[in-house]
């Protein structure tokens, strides 16, 4: 399957390459962007370089999506976004992101999130995203609620949450 661009107002979601190193370990050693997740920063350049190999090998194994989230004038990576940890019969998958500290606040991630969204509701005809967030990170919980993501009650841990979206049905 060729890798799915998406294209926004302002970003392109494209394929990660070895060029994005450089800004894949600027935000995966970023302390305020590791704040609300259990993984270890990135410590040096070789770091990123394994993980973008790593990301790209689960894509071209169809295990999962991952975009570079890039201004489109510049292509400048300014964080991620991806489609992972699909359900067997390929009918739900969880939803991950990370932004910049200095790229938030500009509605970038939202703009992100729709066209994601879209594509995974009507390219790859899922019922149900489900996003999963520290309790306390408000604003991935505001954005996500802006999505119509329901709380997922059935969701049991201490420090995060669930945020569940289902296909809309029209009738």
């Amino acid at each position: 399957m060729k890798f799915p661009t998406l294209y926004t107002e302002r970003l392109t979601l494209r394929e990660m390459t070895n060029d994005d190193c450089d800004s894949i370990f600027a935000l995966r050693s970023n302390e305020s962007v590791a704040a609300f997740q259990e993984r270890p920063l990135q410590e040096n350049i070789e770091e990123a370089l394994a993980f973008i190999e790593k990301i790209n090998a689960g894509v071209a194994n169809n295990a999962w999506i991952f975009w570079a989230l890039t201004l489109k004038e510049t292509d400048e990576l300014l964080g991620t976004i991806c489609l992972w940890n699909y359900s067997e019969n390929l009918t739900r998958a969880d939803l991950g992101y990370e932004l910049m500290p200095d790229a938030q606040g500009h509605g970038l991630m939202q703009e992100a999130l729709e066209a994601v969204l879209t594509y995974g509701f009507n390219q790859l005809s899922l019922n149900r995203i489900d996003a999963v967030t520290h309790k306390e990170n408000i604003a991935s919980v505001n954005l996500l609620k802006k999505f119509n993501f329901t709380l997922n009650l059935d969701f049991k841990d201490k420090s995060e949450i669930m945020y569940t979206r289902k296909r809309e049905v029209r009738s």
